[in-house]
């Protein structure tokens, strides 16, 4: 049996307390890898959140007055706090999540950047100022904190999706309450604690997180309050488009990082060892469980075979297993629905004349596992190549020019990431230009920044996270004539 560590926090973080749901109420977190029950763990409901949203409002006033300098020097602290307790967050992190403990260390470190690049951007809201064309007086236009955020998260991320919610939202003076998947609420409670010892005793509520079964319950009730002024969410675009309409009610601020489908092109004159391992990267990063993961691989029909061969040679090297195993390169999926919903989907392809090259067989072991495989000669109208995969599984298909390959890759009611490789100036242009998504990788596999806008367009949503533009979502536009 695998344990957390003893002073884990399972209990709500409200008003910087950890509290047990007012309902009494928990939940188990199970480890995907065994399907142990790592912890019990709090069970807010609607009260606990409005209690939370009550918190957030009186810590809203007092953190207005705090000097951004100083608001820049608590974030850069939390960047400390989490710095000093990171194989803790990673271990955690690979218990409740299942991916490997390196890529665990990884999330850790890519998440915690958002800390310490809004710390510096906490100095920097925008503004300016000009005399009006007329003549007649002048234009002042300066930024005011939205107000209490609402941030959902999801499972596969379970640190970096909130801190790149958590970290623009202080910085820009908004109190935020954090809804993390069912899942993996452990590592945020971990992140509660951190929070709790660094932030100022008299702006408690500034953060609240709130772990819950009823996502729904918890949700309505905070919207239905007009003291909410916004919700940020990542995960999938039909709960996304629901939040959407619910938020109409009171007309909040929205910021949707929803569903993905990249594609990954792959021209003629590509540097075939780079595309390879792009390939690995876009692919297997988080064992397929990513929103910007690769799942389309469109490639020349001259280079197809040799791509397809060495890509499903690097794929069937992938050892499977516990993430806290050595040598393991990938971990179990997140659960039994998920697991089961991708085999659906190859099985799916494969009866209707795909060919599998490796993989495609769920090991007989406790877990919820599935190797890393590859289909080719995918029908095209088959679900797999229209849906989100999430999960190890590469489809290879071909194109005969460059710009039926772009074609390809663009239809989809999805427009997150797109990646591109090509050795010719003239065609690394031609994907940057025409692959239509938020975010575009040119003979690159990882794409992610906290320094860079993430987003995406059409049905994986709108609002940016990261860069410059990431402090924006939280700030109201206003404008005084002088």
């Amino acid at each position: 049996m695998t344990l957390l560590a003893a002073d884990t926090p399972t209990n709500l973080w409200i008003g910087a307390q950890s509290r047990p749901a007012l309902s009494g109420k928990t939940f188990e977190v199970h480890n995907p890898a065994t399907q142990e029950v790592l912890a019990e763990v709090a069970d807010a409901a609607a009260p606990d959140a409005l209690l939370a949203l009550d918190a957030a409002v009186a810590a809203q006033q007092r953190w207005a007055q705090v000097p951004p300098r100083e608001k820049s020097r608590l974030l850069s602290e939390v960047f400390q706090g989490i710095e000093e307790r990171s194989e803790d967050f990673a271990r955690t992190m690979t218990l409740e999540m299942g991916k490997p403990l390196a890529e665990s260390r990884g999330e850790v470190a890519y998440g915690n950047e958002y800390f310490r690049w809004f710390a510096e951007e906490a100095v920097r809201w925008p503004g300016r100022f000009q005399h009006a064309p007329s003549g007649s007086g002048s234009i002042l236009v300066t930024r005011a904190s939205v107000g209490p955020v609402l941030a959902i998260t999801p499972w596969n991320f379970p640190l970096a999706m909130a801190t790149r919610k958590i970290a623009p939202a202080l910085a820009a003076g908004c109190p935020i309450i954090l809804k993390p998947a069912k899942e993996t609420p452990l590592t945020m409670l971990l992140l509660g604690q951190v929070l709790s010892e660094v932030l100022p005793e008299d702006c408690s509520g500034l953060v609240s997180i709130l772990p819950t079964t009823d996502s729904s319950g918890v949700a309505s009730a905070l919207m239905a309050d007009k003291r909410l002024r916004k919700i940020t969410f990542t995960g999938s675009t039909g709960v996304g488009k629901h939040l959407v309409k619910q938020s109409a009610e009171n007309l909040l601020r929205t910021s949707m990082e929803l569903g993905g489908n990249a594609a990954f092109v792959v021209a003629e004159d590509a540097d075939m060892d780079m595309a390879i391992d792009a390939a690995m990267q876009a692919k297997m990063r988080n064992g397929g469980e990513a929103c910007i993961a690769a799942n389309r691989f469109l490639v020349h029909e001259e280079i197809a075979e040799e791509f397809s061969r060495r890509l499903s040679t690097r794929m069937a090297a992938i050892r499977c297993g516990n993430g806290l195993e050595k040598g393991v390169g990938l971990g179990p999926m997140i659960s039994r629905e998920q697991r089961d919903k991708v085999a659906e989907l190859v099985q799916e392809a494969v009866a209707e004349g795909a060919t599998l090259t490796t993989g495609g067989e769920i090991p007989d072991r406790p877990g919820w596992f599935y190797p890393a495989t590859v289909l080719v000669n995918i029908p095209e109208g088959a679900r797999i190549l229209r849906e989100e995969i999430f999960g190890p599984v590469a489809t290879v298909s071909t194109f005969a020019t460059l710009e039926e390959g772009v074609a390809k890759a663009n239809d989809t009611d999805f427009g997150l990431a797109a990646y591109g490789f090509s050795r010719s100036l003239e065609g690394a242009r031609y994907l940057a230009e025409n692959l239509r998504a938020g975010m575009v990788g040119i003979n690159r596999g990882a794409i992610s920044d906290p320094a860079a806008p993430f987003g995406g367009i059409k049905e994986s949503g709108f609002g940016r996270e990261g860069g410059t533009e990431g402090i924006e979502e939280y700030l109201d536009t206003r404008y005084i004539a002088l």
